[in-house]
């Protein structure tokens, strides 16, 4: 994301760039220091649309059954796409009211943990009997523990939404002030067994979160992003996939937006002046614009972007997890003995995944990347997301997930059988999905350099759309205290 004092531009039209749009657009509006002066807006992206990670698939290549292909959720705490979602007139429903009941099922089970040889907790609708039957397995101190560890840990990061925290420089100054260091420090395993949550329930149902939202085990992710994936009170998602949000922020921005389009070079003049190169898809040659700020509202990893001069100091390279992400429809339900249970038992509707025994007591696998923090389930998770005309499924693995495995969780063992009446829709798609988060104590900084800001710095402490727009709001703050600044004639 690039931004100017009399022209801004925006490098990223995910939750980021298109939240630092919107809220420079608001701030500046409301100014009483620099209301006579013009901005423009100029966003970029490389690829066809906006919203970056937040993205749908459309079934059978229908509109109107569209899939999340990538961050399906938001959850009531977070304030930003929740207000947003109003602010834009966008529809708004909870999760578990949208997701429609698999057809002639009388009961209906929600979720269950696999551990590649048998499914060790299931999950049922009915408030009382899922909580007599998490108490039973688990006990009642664990789940009491895990939910005000939870309820502490999002209380804390709440506070950085306002003054006098907000707007923050520096990230690592203010994940230090909320008093949330000690727990990026260590490890997830680590920081509950330090809150007295340890065994089963922390190896199936925390694990089974910490791998569906991350595909990382407790041996290897943080303390904080551990404890993020407990907090999913009031999940919604927005009707038609949540990208719209995204759309509709840029949309009220009033911005310049050139999808398809590259930056590949930035450079700093002697005056203070950003010279920005860009090149549209087929282009064949580059062009450059002049501005005074800009905003890189992504890893700057990846954006495979020339910096001139170099910077003082360079954001380190995070490695980011490749997910696979297979959703395909068949009129086949998932096959009840593959998870060891008996002919015509229900299947959850949700398949999470943890660790066996001898996993669990393995460092390799527990502080293991990709296929090597997988185990024996092969994969992270398996959802039936509705009926339609079949049955629509999403598998999470690092891994290609391949037509045979398809077929043995469908129970198909006929060899000869035509596929496309097993599979009648598929699609594939691999991506960097989120970093690793390892434990850590410092952050990436938002100034790189005068008129240089950058959002990606907070995905090594959440990565989630909302902290994502929540960097993107304090950025777009930050640059509005400098714009109120008198420096300009």
């Amino acid at each position: 994301m690039f931004l100017t004092a009399a022209d801004s531009e925006l490098v990223g039209a995910g939750a980021a760039g298109s939240s630092s749009a919107y809220y420079l657009r608001r701030f500046l509006a409301n100014s009483t220091t620099i209301d006579k002066l013009p901005v423009n807006i100029t966003v970029f992206d490389k690829h066809s649309y906006v919203g970056g990670r937040s993205t749908t698939v459309n079934a059978y290549d229908d509109p109107s059954h569209p899939v999340e292909l990538g961050a399906s959720i938001f959850v009531s705490v977070n304030h930003i796409l929740v207000n947003a979602s109003k602010e834009l007139g966008l529809t708004v429903s909870e999760v578990s009211a949208k997701e429609r009941r698999i057809d002639g099922d009388k009961d209906d089970l929600i979720l269950g943990v696999y551990d590649g040889k048998e499914l060790l907790f299931t999950y049922p609708e009915g408030s009382w009997w899922s909580l007599a039957k998490l108490i039973y397995r688990y006990g009642p101190f664990a789940p009491w523990r895990t939910k005000k560890l939870t309820e502490a840990i999002v209380s804390k990061f709440l506070t950085m939404y306002d003054p006098p925290l907000f707007p923050f420089p520096s990230l690592s100054d203010a994940v230090e002030a909320i008093g949330l260091l000690p727990a990026t420090g260590v490890t997830g395993l680590q920081f509950l067994e330090a809150n007295g949550i340890a065994g089963n329930f922390a190896q199936e149902l925390i694990q089974a979160s910490t791998r569906v939202n991350y595909g990382q085990n407790l041996g290897l992710i943080h303390g904080v992003e551990t404890m993020v994936c407990m907090a999913t009170d009031g999940a919604v998602s927005v009707d038609g996939g949540n990208w719209q949000i995204f759309h509709g922020m840029i949309n009220n921005s009033n911005v310049d937006l050139k999808l398809q389009t590259s930056v590949t070079k930035i450079s700093k003049s002697s005056d203070g002046e950003w010279t920005v190169s860009y090149k549209p898809h087929r282009a064949k040659a580059a062009t450059k614009e002049v501005y005074d700020s800009i905003i890189l509202a992504g890893p700057l990893q990846y954006a495979n972007l020339a910096i001139e001069p170099k910077l003082e100091k360079k954001p380190d390279e995070i490695p980011y997890a490749t997910l696979h992400v297979t959703l395909f429809t068949s009129p086949l339900r998932l096959d009840p003995s593959y998870f060891g249970l008996k002919p015509g038992q229900l299947v959850p509707r949700a398949i999470l995944t943890t660790l066996n025994d001898s996993e669990r007591s393995d460092p390799a696998i527990m502080r293991g990347k990709g296929k090597h923090a997988v185990g024996s389930s092969g994969f992270f998770s398996i959802s039936t997301l509705r009926s339609v005309i079949e049955y629509i499924y999403k598998v999470f693995s690092p891994e290609h997930y391949d037509n045979e495995k398809i077929k043995k969780i469908l129970g198909v063992q006929d060899e000869d059988k035509d596929y496309s009446s097993v599979v009648t829709w598929i699609h594939r798609h691999v991506w960097k999905a989120y970093p690793y988060e390892y434990p850590r104590v410092t952050f990436e900084e938002t100034k790189l350099a005068d008129g240089l800001w950058y959002t990606a710095g907070i995905e090594s402490f959440i990565s989630t759309m909302e902290t994502s727009s929540l960097m993107g709001m304090n950025v777009a703050k930050l640059i509005d205290k400098f714009f109120g600044v008198p420096v300009f004639n």
